[in-house]
């Protein structure tokens, strides 16, 4: 047993392999609608925070820990059949879809705004927004399969995401 246990971390050293705690594989999307702030826990660290806005009450953006299933580029906004890319088109230049109440990831999501003042309101019918550049930045680092956890807290982002096992 000791023999095995040894070649598993002379083939660890050498391959380079490091070891990775769940928290670091996947990263964590936090939205605290109580400040309404998004904070990106990746590699047990906030790596950013950004303001959103949120739903125009507290009913409208769920409220739960979901999955990132869906992301798209210049996002199609189907209720007014808006071309992506369009100014008028209310969904910005980023969709991240997630599952939230059931549904597949295009009913909510994190995406971006042919409005920027309406960042850090209570105004949207259920979906975060955010600025075009932060959904940009976001787009890029989280993957399909990432967690989002929307909530209302009076807790720090760190606490929040050190509650849920993201931070070191």
């Amino acid at each position: 047993m000791r023999v095995w246990l040894a070649i598993c971390l002379v083939i660890t050293a050498v391959l380079g392999a490091p070891f990775q705690t769940a928290a670091e594989a996947k990263p964590l999307v936090i939205v605290n609608k109580a400040i309404n702030k998004l904070a990106l826990v990746r590699d047990g660290r906030i790596e950013a925070v950004y303001p959103v806005a949120t739903g125009v009450n507290a009913d409208l953006t769920p409220e739960g820990m979901f999955t990132v299933t869906v992301k798209a580029k210049h996002p199609y906004y189907r209720k007014k059949n808006i071309p992506g890319g369009a100014p008028n088109n209310p969904l910005g230049a980023r969709w991240i879809g997630f599952n939230a109440r059931g549904t597949d990831g295009r009913i909510y999501g994190i995406h971006g705004t042919n409005n920027p003042a309406s960042i850090g309101g209570y105004v949207s019918q259920g979906c975060v927004r955010m600025h075009n550049r932060d959904v940009e930045h976001l787009y890029e680092r989280v993957p399909i399969g990432a967690r989002v956890l929307i909530l209302r807290s009076n807790e720090s982002l760190y606490a929040i995401a050190k509650r849920y096992g993201a931070v070191r």
